[in-house]
Parts: C-alpha cells; sequence; structure tokens
C-alpha cells in the first residue's frame, strides 16, 4: 500500500521522539533516566521510597534500578478511587559483561559476556557493539555509562573454514560469543578502568558494575514509503516510551477531571522471568499502590476497593505475520505492522486476557479512533508471555495483554510498522482517562 492510500494516522513526530529515547537508552537504566526526563516536563516529581509519601493532588514517580512506577493522583481523588495501569518493562535480551571480565585467546583481547534473555544468538554476530549501563561507585552512587561507539565485535568463523554453515549454525554460548576488543596480551582490570575513564570517574572508586553491549547502529526508518521502523530494544521500549508519553498527554489534556488514578509501571528483567526487587514478581508496584491509598487517608479496606475496581494493561511487543514463515502462525490471525495494536490472547494464561479485558480494550481503541488486531498463537506453536499474567495474579486485578505486531522480535535488531508507535500511545491514553 502507498503513502498516498494508507489512512492518515501517522504522526511523526512521536516516532521521531521513539527514535530518539531508543538511541538515548541502550540499557533498562537510561530508559528509566528517559522516561523520568519526560515524565518531569509533564509536572512529575521524583520521590524517594524512605521518604513520608504526601496524599496531595500531583504526579510522581519511583525509580529503583532499572524500574520506574509513576502515577497521578487527580483532584478530589479518594482512597478508594481504582487505578489505571499500564504494564511495560525496560529490559531487552544483550550480552552482558561477566563479573571478571577481561579475558582473551591466540593472541585476542576478549570480553567475557554472559547472555541475558532469550536471545537468537546469530543476530549478534559481525555487529559493532558498544558498552552501557551503570557503574557502582564505593559512596553507594552510581554513573550511567553509555559508550556509543564500536568497542566490541563477536566476528563469525568464515565459511572456508565451516563448509556446512548454511546448512545450520550452531553456536555454543560460552566458546562462540565471546567478543573481541583488541589484540594482545589479556589486561586485568583493563576494562573497567576504560570505562571508568570514558565515564570521568576513578577506577579505584568503582565497586561494582551492570554493564551490557548494544548495537551502535542506529534506529531508522525503512522501506521506499519509510513506512517501517528498525532499531535495537523495540522489546519492550516501544511501549515504555508510549506509556509514558500517554501518560504526560492524559495528564496535560485533563488531570484533575481523570475519574481513575494512572499509572505506569516500567519494570526490569521480564525477559528472565521477573523474579526481582524491580520485577512484576516482586513487590515494588504493589508498594506503590498500597502507599498512594494510605497517604490519602485509606484503610486497608479502602485499598482492597481500590485494586477491585482496578484495571492493567500490559503493553509488550508481539508478533506480525512473517511473510517467509506465514505456516507458523494461526490462519486466522495474521496481524500486519501498521494495523494498529493488537489484543494478545492465550486460553492457557500466557497472556491475561478475556472477555472483560477484550471489551476494555476495544473501547479504548474505540475512543482514540485507531484501528486493532488480534494475535492468537498457532497451536503447533506455543506463545511466550508477559508480565500480564504475572501482574493479574500478584495483585488480582483485571488485567488485558496488547502489544504492537513486530517481526525479528529479540533479536538485536527489529522490525515494526512506522506508524504503529502512535497507535499504541493514542489507545493507551484513551485508556488512561477511562
Amino acid at each position: 500500500m502507498s503513502t498516498a492510500d494508507r489512512p492518515v494516522y501517522f504522526d511523526r513526530t512521536h516516532t521521531d521522539d521513539l527514535i530518539t529515547y531508543l538511541a538515548a537508552a541502550p540499557s533498562p537504566y537510561h530508559a528509566v533516566a528517559g522516561a523520568a526526563e519526560r515524565l518531569e516536563k509533564a509536572g512529575f516529581r521524583q520521590v524517594a521510597e524512605t521518604d513520608a509519601w504526601e496524599g496531595t493532588a500531583g504526579g510522581r514517580y519511583v525509580i529503583r534500578g532499572g524500574a520506574l512506577i509513576a502515577w497521578y493522583v487527580p483532584e478530589g481523588a479518594r482512597p478508594e478511587t481504582p487505578f489505571r495501569v499500564v504494564g511495560t518493562h525496560t529490559d531487552s535480551p544483550n550480552l552482558r559483561v561477566k563479573p571478571v571480565p577481561d579475558t582473551g585467546s591466540a593472541g585476542w583481547r576478549q570480553v567475557a559476556v554472559e547472555i541475558y534473555g532469550g536471545v537468537p544468538l546469530n543476530t549478534w554476530l559481525d555487529r559493532d557493539l558498544g558498552l552501557s549501563g551503570r557503574l557502582v561507585l564505593r559512596d553507594g552512587s552510581t554513573r550511567l555509562v553509555q559508550l556509543d561507539e564500536a568497542l566490541l565485535r563477536v566476528p563469525q568463523l568464515a565459511i572456508h573454514l565451516d563448509r556446512q554453515v548454511n546448512d545450520g549454525l550452531k553456536l555454543d554460548k560460552q566458546r562462540h560469543l565471546t567478543p573481541i576488543w583488541g589484540i594482545g596480551q589479556v589486561d586485568e582490570g583493563s576494562l573497567i578502568s576504560y570505562v571508568a575513564e570514558r565515564a570521568g570517574v576513578d577506577a579505584s572508586d568503582v565497586a561494582g558494575w551492570d554493564l551490557m553491549t548494544h548495537d551502535v547502529q542506529a534506529p531508522s526508518y525503512l522501506g521506499k514509503d519509510r513506512d517501517l521502523l528498525a532499531a535495537p530494544r523495540l522489546d519492550n521500549l516501544l511501549s515504555v516510551h508510549a506509556a509514558t508519553a500517554a501518560l504526560a498527554a492524559a495528564v496535560t489534556a485533563g488531570g484533575a477531571k481523570l475519574p481513575y488514578i494512572p499509572v505506569l509501571a516500567a519494570f526490569d528483567h521480564e525477559e528472565t522471568g521477573s523474579e526481582s526487587d524491580t520485577g512484576a514478581q516482586g513487590p515494588l508496584l504493589g508498594n506503590v499502590l498500597d502507599r498512594s491509598v494510605f497517604a490519602r487517608g485509606g484503610t486497608a479496606e479502602d485499598r482492597a476497593r481500590a485494586l477491585a475496581g482496578t484495571i492493567c494493561l500490559s503493553s509488550d511487543m508481539g508478533h506480525a505475520v512473517h511473510p517467509n514463515y506465514s505456516e507458523r502462525h494461526e490462519p486466522g490471525h495474521q496481524p500486519m505492522p501498521n494495523g494498529g495494536p493488537m489484543l494478545k490472547v492465550n486460553v492457557n494464561n500466557r497472556y491475561a486476557t478475556d472477555g472483560v479485558g477484550r471489551a476494555v480494550f476495544a473501547a479504548a481503541c474505540e475512543r482514540a479512533g485507531v484501528p486493532w488486531q488480534t494475535f492468537v498463537s498457532n497451536n503447533a506453536m506455543p506463545c511466550g508471555t508477559t508480565i500480564g499474567p504475572i501482574t493479574a495474579a500478584r495483585l488480582g486485578i483485571t488485567t488485558v495483554d496488547c502489544g504492537i505486531a513486530a517481526l525479528s522480535m529479540h533479536s538485536s535488531r527489529e522490525l515494526c510498522g512506522a506508524d504503529d508507535p502512535y497507535l499504541l500511545a493514542s489507545a493507551i491514553k484513551a485508556f488512561l482517562e477511562g
């Protein structure tokens, strides 16, 4: 379909800002910082978990590591006022630096890495990689690090040395995924010294680190009509960005009159099961919701009433039908890029959507004036899962799973429709407004 034939949904400003956000968020810590910056511009302010919280109207957020929870209390909100929660996650599969990073073999200097999440290993071969994350200093403070330069590379074996490579590439995670970053003997402490110097701190002050690789190729529009977006970390920073933009827009448009308390929950560690103090299985979101109720003078009864009326929209990337592997998709449900956000359904509770959730999602899309689709897995291809079922079970709240149709999920570089980020943000805004 040509640009002239397509419906006019596309907001280039939103997707341009998404590209800027993705480029500046190579790690969960940067993703949280970027979201916080956008919320600050909308009038939100950061509060510390160790401080007493006020119950007055306004927008607030807390940051814990690579997770962020933000909420807005409208004027006149009561302790039992329900929440409208949008759940996302900040982490993406990648290669993460081991505690003893300096290694090497056969005269090459290398960096020891550990596989994080469900990584299609071949997508990290022969790509120029930078380093990002955080350094933890001896005084307990942290320093963000983003080195957007070609520092590392995982070289693939030449076809002359593996004549059967096109019959099926087999990679050993321990032996074949170690990046190179120079020539010479292993120099213990070299990597952290280099990163510390670039971060402007003394290496002797570095007590710990959480560092990871990222593809330094910039996000970009793709295709003759520029109707596709190719970028790293679309899963799931596209949803984090959309939810942040939607929350800011909902508050700016009429926050004082909102019938619900809108909440953004951006968790870490979804790609590894969410079992952490910053993951969806941890207590962070529940604690924030509880404290919000109690700060407004509420009781345990008020908390129970608030959660009984609360709905969570779990927003994560999903699968578009692949033109080269269409037989692996459900024949009656084949979502396409730029078809709008999709409802994700699985009767075995890998997704949390039920009939009630479907109605809520459809109503939000209708109010926003955006199209929507449905995703269901082929029965022979079991689907993944999201924070949706975790959130529903942990808090006992109605939850619906949605997402954007994409190709190459979990690859070092993914692909989606260029219209869809704006359409998703519009639907989320309508959901938050209630």
